[in-house]
């Protein structure tokens, strides 16, 4: 997962377009559609076999979602009129799995139409892709509803890789997560590949007295400096975030330690130590690191806004 991409202005953002809903529930499709889940897994198990990058993108495309109007599947709305939509903002270019999404939902819809919202889908999805990839299972609460907006403008809203430990904090606490949710939910960062544009800023001109970033290791530095180069550099030139990169383990959080991380922010977990300590914790305890992401997904998911249960998960009913 490359990353999610800055910082609310104000609290009442989270206030006005997401809470933490009662209304989910683990037993929401047990009569109306049972099957829902395994048909997701199936179709997600089959798209990974074919593309080893689905999991990381759909894994990060269910936390662009939830970060803005809570998890309503307004990331997978299309750009409509002069409209654009959030997946066609800058900081979702990458995301490529908008089809996983829709093949699931036609196959749920051929069992129980008008019954499964999108933004459960993605929710499944996503934790099916964690589970895919080695890591933890969690049972997802459901019953969340689809809005009906979808604004690249608000994109802006996402966190940045460029923020320090204070801009991380704020923007999870505005969203109801606590330092510990923070720690837990960077490990998702075990997933997937990272483009250049994330850390050049740590490799070149870093500030006035620093070429390089120095709380990057120099030998690493240098090797990103040779994937990145300054000019002539490939278009999609990237890296992938950990050595096992289609894996969900514990391997970041000990890159971290080691001073091998690839953005700022996540490097910015050693600046305190409450989350210092639980970078260590989790480095040196993968079951600690999946039992806290699990239960944090499960915080993070619960942030619900929708108002509708869409037919087609790009176009609002």
């Amino acid at each position: 997962m490359a990353y999610f991409a800055p910082l609310l202005s104000t609290f009442l953002f989270f206030s006005i377009y997401y809470s933490q809903s009662n209304a989910l529930s683990s037993n929401y499709y047990a009569k109306t559609c049972p099957q829902a889940e395994d048909i997701v897994m199936k179709v997600v198990k089959e798209e990974a076999q074919k593309d080893r990058r689905v999991p990381a993108t759909l894994l990060r495309m269910h936390f662009h979602d939830c970060f803005l109007r809570g998890c309503d599947a307004s990331i997978l709305l299309s750009s409509k009129g002069k409209n654009t939509a959030e997946k066609d903002a800058p900081p979702n270019g990458s995301l490529h799995g908008f089809y996983v999404i829709d093949g699931a939902k036609r196959a749920v819809e051929a069992i129980c139409p008008g019954v499964v919202s999108c933004a459960d889908i993605l929710a499944f999805a996503a934790r099916d892709a964690v589970v895919l990839s080695g890591g933890p299972y969690w049972n997802v609460p459901k019953g969340r509803k689809d809005g009906r907006i979808s604004r690249a403008s608000e994109t802006t809203l996402l966190p940045k890789p460029t923020f320090n430990i204070s801009q991380l904090q704020q923007s999870f606490h505005q969203r109801g997560l606590s330092l510990d949710d923070l720690v837990a939910l960077l490990g998702a960062h075990t997933l997937g590949f990272t483009h250049c544009s994330s850390f050049m800023n740590r490799i070149y001109n870093f500030n006035a007295t620093h070429d390089i970033d120095p709380t990057l290791r120099p030998s690493f530095a240098a090797s990103l400096k040779g994937i990145c180069p300054l000019k002539n550099r490939a278009k999609n030139a990237g890296i992938s975030n950990d050595p096992s990169p289609t894996t969900f383990d514990n391997t970041h959080y000990r890159l971290i330690l080691q001073k091998k991380s690839l953005l700022f922010s996540d490097h910015s977990l050693l600046t305190t130590p409450k989350t210092k300590g639980l970078v260590y914790k989790f480095a040196t305890s993968k079951s600690a690191f999946h039992k806290a992401f699990s239960n944090s997904m499960i915080k993070m998911s619960s942030l619900t806004g929708g108002q509708e249960v869409r037919k087609d998960c790009r176009v609002v009913n």
